[in-house]
């Protein structure tokens, strides 16, 4: 028989349950080594996080910080891809308003495309996510159908297909033919080239709408209970109830489309070949720095419109949500 009191595998310690009587053995050494362990696990746990996160930090560091503190560098240098970049200062930037007015008309063009397109670009995203919350059958198949366009609506293809339906011989002036009407080249006039791009931009209204659909979703029902027990008509229950309501979604699809919007690329230069024509009529901000920046090599001044651009994106951005104080209403 062994002698618990004597053994080194065993020690002897208080019964917590039953104090001052009876005993029990644990194993020696048993508490130092839970700790140990523990000590272990908890250091795992903490380097655990970072080891996760490592591949998206270095991807972050390299391909995105990293050409964005270069960028802002260049955009005080005069380089042109060929030799080393040559300190100037603000010289790009004072360029910029003085004595470019190729690139002024840029701004032109592009706040006209923006503020005409993006409020018409959700104005039909709620009209059609309201009918479509009517209890309609099949609304997965409308919801997909109204959507596809923000897939595809910036893709090249949809872009050429936009050229060849405003051309001299499209659809448009096809459909414009039955009726009499002799048709022109919609993207080959100054007056009417910006025009077809606003409606591209406005067809692609899937996204903002399937937000606005999943919101409305969420109203409450006994809101338009209590208004029609009122007799509040359905267009004051709408102004009153579903608006205020959405106002949060409003701003959430605003600020997304107003920066995707300043941002438009691939139609403009799709459509005008790469030129911004007619008369300079689709020269997107981001065309004239694709050509100042790859087509005449100016990187540094081409780096400094970048800048103007991501502070004024940012500005707009920052307005919005200053202002949202006073038209957006949050369920609290």
């Amino acid at each position: 028989m062994t002698d618990h009191a004597t053994d080194p595998e065993r020690a002897v310690v208080d019964d917590p349950a039953r104090p001052g009587r009876g005993r029990v053995r644990a194993p020696h050494g048993s508490a130092p080594a839970r700790s140990a362990s523990l000590r272990r696990a908890m250091r795992r746990n903490r380097i655990a996080p970072y080891l996760f996160l490592t591949p998206w930090l270095i991807g972050f560091f390299v391909i995105t910080l990293g050409p964005m503190l270069y960028s802002f560098y260049l955009s005080f240098t005069d380089f042109n891809l060929l030799g080393s970049a040559e300190w100037i200062g603000i010289d790009n930037y004072i360029e910029l308003f003085t004595s470019d007015p190729k690139y002024l008309e840029s701004v032109r063009v592009t706040l006209v495309y923006v503020f005409v397109s993006v409020p018409l670009q959700l104005a039909f995203a709620l009209l059609l996510a309201v009918l479509l919350n009517r209890g309609l059958r099949g609304l997965a198949l409308y919801r997909s159908i109204y959507y596809l366009p923000s897939l595809i609506g910036a893709s090249v293809a949809i872009a050429v297909l936009w050229r060849q339906m405003f051309g001299r011989n499209g659809l448009v002036n096809q459909v414009l033919d039955w009726f009499g009407i002799v048709g022109e080249s919609w993207i080959g006039n100054p007056d009417t080239a910006l025009g077809t791009l606003i409606i591209l931009n406005v067809w692609t209204f899937g996204s903002p709408m399937v937000i606005f659909l999943a919101a409305l979703r969420q109203v409450p029902e006994y809101l338009y209970e209590a208004a029609a027990v009122d007799g509040v008509s359905k267009w004051k229950a709408f102004w009153h109830i579903t608006l205020p309501m959405l106002t949060p979604v409003v701003l959430f699809n605003l600020v997304l489309q107003l920066i995707g919007a300043f941002q438009a690329f691939t139609p403009a230069y799709v459509v005008s070949g790469g030129t911004g024509g007619p008369v300079n009529s689709t020269l997107f901000y981001t065309l004239y720095l694709y050509q100042k920046g790859f087509a005449n090599f100016e990187m540094g001044y081409a780096s400094a419109m970048a800048w103007v651009l991501f502070f004024f994106i940012a500005i707009v951005t920052a307005v919005n949500f200053w202002l949202s104080r006073y038209w957006v209403h949050y369920d609290d």
